[in-house]
């Protein structure tokens, strides 16, 4: 197995991988328009601050690994916005192992914490815990759709 840094140039060998994951259980992320999922692979895998890896077995693309580097005043941290091993490929270390590929390449170019988001109710989550992330406690994910209704502030 090899760890490659992948770049917009790779953008079929990650949109394939992509697609054959999470298009799928547990996910079952709905990617039908073309267009907009070309602009999401662009904002992982174009920006100036991204940082995609690859993990290859041979010349086939096992793992994906997206995100951004994000200078934070505890240090540099590389943010993950997507990872993943390809279906026929998990629950056989494969995971696990390009992880740490992933954080000794981070280590080697001075970056020292990682940083992702995972629902409670996938695989994933307990994935993650396994090779020890922890959950942050003392913080809140929020999300709100603009336009929609509110209520109203409440007084003290």
């Amino acid at each position: 197995m090899e760890l490659k840094e992948l770049s917009l140039q790779d953008r079929e060998r990650i949109t394939a991988l992509y697609m054959d994951v999470f298009t799928r259980e547990p996910w079952n992320d709905d990617w039908s328009c073309p267009g907009q999922l070309d602009a999401y692979i662009t904002e992982l895998a174009g920006q100036r601050n991204s940082l995609t890896f690859g993990y290859f077995d041979g010349d086939r693309l096992i793992g994906l690994a997206m995100g951004h580097i994000r200078h934070w005043h505890e240090g540099t941290e590389y943010c993950i916005d997507e990872f993943c091993i390809a279906r026929d490929m998990q629950r056989q270390g494969h995971g696990g192992r390009f992880l740490q590929c992933v954080e000794d390449q981070l280590l080697e170019r001075g970056i020292p914490w990682i940083f992702l988001l995972t629902d409670r109710h996938v695989p994933a989550y307990d994935f993650y815990l396994r090779h020890g992330f922890r959950e942050l406690h003392t913080n809140a994910c929020m999300v709100r759709k603009a336009g929609a209704p509110h209520p109203e502030r409440r007084s003290p």
